[in-house]
């Protein structure tokens, strides 16, 4: 009688160790469901919006302009971000507001990326905290599952403030 009970309880942690390792495997190299929380990507993701977040963009270095992805926060490593990525290394990139007179820019420097959100009057982000390390993130938003009425890609950044360089129109 103990031998069948511990038998079956050794048997049923088993099927529940490998279930864990195949979960953990699939969320963190194929990706994972994100909900999202704050304005800062109005109105191309709203509050409670849930977006499919694949891995293989970040561990194949297929990340581009125009791609949205989940990041670690550089100010709170507990906290992902939501953002659009607007430039990679080497680019340069207009730090000032359209407004603003006199413009500034800065260069992403290797191994970094500049992520804004498409709220730009709401939205803290590499205009704040500088470029981010590419090892900060942590996949590329590729669907919106819900609201279903929204299902789909996701459309352009309504900034308009991903500029192609030199080296990406010669390529089209």
């Amino acid at each position: 009688m103990f031998r069948r009970v511990l038998g079956r309880t050794l048997g049923f942690m088993g099927y529940t160790i490998q279930y864990g390792c195949i979960a953990h495997c699939a969320f963190e190299y194929i990706g994972e469901f994100v909900v999202c929380s704050g304005p800062s990507m109005e109105p191309t993701i709203v509050n409670h919006d849930v977006v499919f977040s694949e891995r293989m963009s970040r561990h194949l270095f297929k990340i581009q302009k125009g791609d949205i992805v989940i990041a670690k926060s550089p100010f709170d490593p507990q906290m992902n971000i939501c953002k659009r990525v607007i430039g990679l290394e080497g680019d340069k990139i207009c730090t000032s507001a359209p407004s603003d007179l006199f413009k500034t820019h800065t260069y992403v420097p290797m191994g970094h990326v500049w992520l804004e959100g498409d709220n730009l009057r709401n939205s803290t982000d590499s205009r704040n905290y500088g470029p981010i390390p590419y090892g900060l993130i942590r996949g590329r938003v590729c669907l919106k599952l819900w609201p279903l009425h929204s299902f789909g890609t996701l459309s352009e950044s309504p900034t308009k403030r991903i500029i192609k360089a030199q080296s990406d129109s010669d390529s089209d």
